[in-house]
């Protein structure tokens, strides 16, 4: 059932014998089960058998940096190696009254987290996909060449986009500085869709499945909207966290379109004609 990594991991730790373990459904990429232990707290293991370099240790790294740079409720990681990751099991109650104004005010903060330069630490991933990190102080640039034009390279050569397709990403990043305002560099939780938010057992929001690099705002803000949205309070209770720029949601889009583009290739095809909307509209 387990890799031969995480399975050394497990005995050296004398955790090799858990009384139950269950398969636990819902992710897209790597298997996931819960271990329980008797008189100890159970946890939560994820495994990739061809997990790409990193992939593991950057997502420790993502939450590792969410939690000491600004306090934000993540899973605690206990372990991880080249296939697998090792987190204490996060138990799931019901929403809190205030649950969604919580989560908006623990986006705010991680958010005003800030610096002068666009990237992060290291390079990491979005899904499986990777995602490029280097440093710069130019936003424009930094998101046209490290989001939209490198995943529509990707899409490219894989024959998911054609010449017209990606001429267009080329004219819309060249549009950037004229559709998007100018924005410092905040810490993102980078994926942050409703399925990267889980409900702790005291009611309150946990994010999970990072993809932290310093970028702007908004960004993050457009990812809510892109699978359906979250509740109106959210939006409100963030506002007066952190002021919103007037026309963000018209933004939102250009912003999705990175995640769309790396959606199309990991997921296929079904993404395309989304991508093609945005495309029409700005390039």
């Amino acid at each position: 059932m387990f890799c031969a990594e995480l399975q050394s991991w497990l005995s050296a730790d004398g955790l090799n014998k858990p009384s139950g373990v269950e398969p636990l459904g819902g992710g897209n990429i790597s298997e996931a089960f819960r271990l329980d232990y008797q008189n100890r707290r159970s946890l939560f293991v994820k495994q990739l058998r061809n997990a790409p370099p990193r992939f593991f240790e950057a997502e420790y790294e993502g939450l590792s940096y969410l939690q000491s740079a600004c306090n934000i409720n993540s899973p605690e990681v206990l372990g991880y190696g080249e296939r697998f990751i090792v987190m204490r099991y996060i138990y799931s109650g019901k929403q809190r009254a205030d649950f969604w104004e919580n989560l908006a005010q623990q986006l705010a903060l991680m958010h005003r987290c800030q610096r002068e330069e666009f990237g992060f630490i290291n390079d990491n991933y979005c899904g499986k996909s990777p995602q490029k990190n280097p440093f710069s102080r130019n936003g424009y640039e930094f998101f046209a060449e490290h989001r939209l034009l490198f995943q529509a390279e990707r899409a490219f050569a894989a024959g998911k986009l054609d010449e017209r397709d990606r001429a267009d990403v080329v004219t819309l990043c060249k549009r950037l500085p004229v559709l998007i305002p100018e924005q410092r560099a905040s810490l993102l939780h980078g994926d942050l869709w409703s399925g990267n938010v889980m409900v702790s057992a005291q009611g309150e929001p946990v994010f999970i499945d990072p993809a932290v690099y310093f970028g702007w705002a908004e960004s993050d803000l457009a990812m809510t909207l892109l699978f359906g949205g979250f509740p109106d309070q959210f939006y409100a209770a963030y506002s007066d966290c952190y002021p919103l720029l007037p026309g963000w949601r018209k933004r939102a889009e250009i912003y999705n379109l990175y995640h769309l583009l790396n959606h199309l290739n990991l997921f296929g095809g079904a993404y395309y004609q989304e991508v093609r909307h945005v495309l029409d509209r700005y390039s």
